[in-house]
């Protein structure tokens, strides 16, 4: 008979509570801290994103279980340090969903979903309490919104805002010509050999390129996931067809088996 939610759920908390114990627990669940865990928790949410994507009920179940194990590992490791426990957390989220929704377990009315956003940002402000006013609030409110955000996301949602706020372009012209001079700018920090300043500038015309995507109203994130994708797709078939062995050939002939490769994805889904 399959257990229920709170039954499974205690008894993964048990399992990573037996990891971390000093006495015969794991030695590598052991080291761990929040810090050294980082990598992990982002990782596990681009792969729930990516099982979402492909629409994959089985791996996303999994993936999920493993973004649900460094909630309660993270839990577990503060719960030792006697700073809270997993309860919290939950109690945490439960409170402010309850707070935030004011139209579902109160008596507030919300028509749409523009007004529920409306009301959430009004709660999450009073939240926050009188603070001193900032000279810069927006700069201020969107350095804590992607502070958490890969660069990819956090690029759009500044984009947006200083779009909305009244910092844009005239037309789409005068976007593709920041394009051009951020790819020159670059071209000249490679040709320098300043690494750094080639960096700043890659993220510039990067930054730029997202401004492109919102002016067009194309995702970034999923566009690259999507190229990410097909490279992969045509690049195991170029490495099929060398025996996984691909030193010693020619550009040239790399890239003919490349083109097949794209001749051959598109009659197959033709």
């Amino acid at each position: 008979m399959p257990s229920s939610s709170t039954d499974a759920l205690q008894e993964l908390i048990d399992v990573v509570s037996r990891l971390r114990d000093p006495d015969g627990g794991c030695p590598w669940d052991l080291e761990q801290t929040h810090a050294s865990l980082v990598p992990y928790v982002l990782e596990e949410a681009h792969e729930v994103a990516d099982a979402i994507r492909y629409g994959d009920d089985a791996h996303l179940k999994e993936e999920l279980g493993d973004l649900l194990l460094q909630v309660v590992l993270h839990a577990q490791i503060a719960q030792e340090g006697n700073r809270f426990a997993l309860s919290d957390v939950a109690d945490g989220i439960n409170a402010k969903l309850i707070r935030r929704h004011p139209h579902v377990f109160s008596d507030a009315v919300a028509s749409d979903s523009a007004a529920v956003k409306e009301t959430w940002e009004a709660i999450k402000a009073a939240e926050r309490g009188e603070q001193a006013p900032s000279a810069s609030p927006l700069s201020d409110a969107l350095a804590a919104k992607v502070r958490g955000m890969p660069a990819l996301a956090g690029a759009m949602t500044i984009s947006k805002k200083a779009a909305k706020a009244g910092f844009e372009w005239d037309d789409m012209a005068g976007v593709w010509a920041k394009v051009h001079e951020e790819l020159d700018e670059l071209k000249e920090a490679l040709i320098s050999g300043d690494q750094s300043h080639a960096q700043e500038e890659l993220g510039d015309l990067l930054f730029t390129l997202v401004n492109v995507a919102r002016w067009c109203g194309i995702a970034p994130e999923e566009g690259l996931a999507g190229t990410n994708r097909r490279f992969l797709d045509r690049f195991s078939r170029v490495e099929a067809a060398l025996h996984g062995n691909l030193q010693g050939q020619s550009i040239d002939e790399l890239e003919a088996l490349w083109q097949q490769a794209k001749a051959d994805i598109r009659a197959e889904q033709a």
